[in-house]
């Protein structure tokens, strides 16, 4: 599932990196953080390795 836009891919990212230990988990915010806890490391691989050419900065709704 590729993200939807460059926010999730952003927060996707971030949290990828604490699960592998690059970032502490106290610096995790918002939906990175939920992420984190609710995402497998593949999923969130998935997600941060979309390409952020031609996505919106935010997702719509």
């Amino acid at each position: 599932m590729p993200a939807q836009s460059k926010a999730q891919q952003k927060a996707a990212g971030a949290a990828l990196a604490a699960k592998r230990g690059e970032i502490d988990r106290d610096e995790l915010v918002g939906a990175s953080r939920e992420m984190y806890d609710s995402m497998s490391k593949a999923e969130l691989k998935e997600l941060a390795e979309t390409k952020r050419e031609g996505l919106p900065p935010k997702k719509d709704g």
